[in-house]
Order: structure tokens, then C-alpha cells, then sequence
């Protein structure tokens, strides 16, 4: 990526993160929500190059999402519903259908977040193609890497083949 594109892609995170501050304003501080928003620039940028026009909104929600896991763990915030992580390697095929496929079923009664241990740079297109097929979108997804903040605040972890790369929290 050139410095120029960088730098513009580096600016719009910024301005996504002031989103973040307002929406967290009281729950965290602006430090602890500028270091997930970099570490989630660090865990997204180098492997996405087809998704560098959207990199900025992908960090924003994968900072989100982990965001409101941690709060959900330290008890900041209520969990509304239960909350389900399908967890496989590349979050790219087996995760990515049983989350949508568990949302769908669930009708919004379950919380669903997907992850990998090592994830890919795209979903696989030939599992979004099956998920259109039975009227399931996958569009707005994307291959999330596995972090603490999901694995503890969720109340089912479902590995799917990760091995011994998925961590083993007890009573998950």
C-alpha cells in the first residue's frame, strides 16, 4: 500500500474511532478505545488488500464488536440476549455459515460472533454463494480474528477444527 493511501486509509479510521468514543463515552475511556481501534488496524490491515477501500468501517465494527465484548465480561454493560462463538481457523467458511445460520434460526434471540485462529483475507466465495442460495447474506461479513474479549463474553464457544489453536476457557 502506498504511504499516501495510508495515510488517507489511517485518517479515516480516526475520524471512525470518534463514533466509538461517543458511543462508549462513560464506559470506557478514549485510551482504552484508541488502543482497541489500533490493535484492530494492526490485527485487519496487512491481510485484506481486496478490502482496503472499506478498512476503515471493518475497524470501527471489529473494534466495536470487541469493545462491547469486554464491556459485556467486566459486567459494564447487560447482555440482552446469550451470546453463541463459532470459532474456526479461517473464519472464512464453517464459522462464517453457522453464525448466520444461528442468527437466521434464532430470529435475534441469540447473540452470534464468529472468529479464527488464523483468519483468511476473504470469505470463501463459494459458501457465500450457498448461503444466497438458501436467501442468507453474508455481504457484510468478513473473516474477524479470534481475541479474548469474544471468547469471554460469550456462554457457548463452538470450535469448529481449530484444534489446539482455539483457547479452552472453563465453563465455556
Amino acid at each position: 500500500m502506498e504511504p499516501a493511501e495510508l495515510a488517507l486509509l489511517r485518517s479515516q479510521v480516526a475520524r471512525e474511532s470518534y463514533r466509538l468514543k461517543d458511543e462508549f463515552a462513560g464506559v470506557f475511556s478514549a485510551e482504552t478505545i484508541e488502543r482497541y481501534i489500533n490493535e484492530s488496524w494492526d490485527a485487519l490491515q496487512g491481510t485484506r488488500p481486496r478490502l482496503a477501500t472499506f478498512l476503515p468501517i471493518f475497524v470501527r465494527r471489529f473494534a466495536r464488536e470487541r469493545l462491547l465484548a469486554l464491556a459485556q465480561s467486566e459486567g459494564k454493560m447487560t447482555k440482552d440476549h446469550p451470546e453463541v462463538l463459532f470459532v474456526c481457523v479461517h473464519n472464512a467458511g464453517r464459522s462464517q455459515m453457522a453464525a448466520v445460520l444461528t442468527s437466521h434460526l434464532s430470529e435475534g434471540r441469540v447473540r452470534v460472533r464468529s472468529a479464527g485462529s488464523t483468519p483468511a483475507a476473504e470469505i470463501n466465495p463459494v459458501v457465500v454463494e450457498a448461503m444466497q442460495e438458501v436467501g442468507l447474506d453474508l455481504s457484510q461479513e468478513f473473516p474477524k480474528p479470534l481475541t479474548d474479549d469474544f471468547v469471554q463474553a460469550a456462554d457457548v464457544v463452538i470450535t469448529m477444527g481449530c484444534g489446539d489453536a482455539c483457547p479452552v476457557y472453563p465453563g465455556k
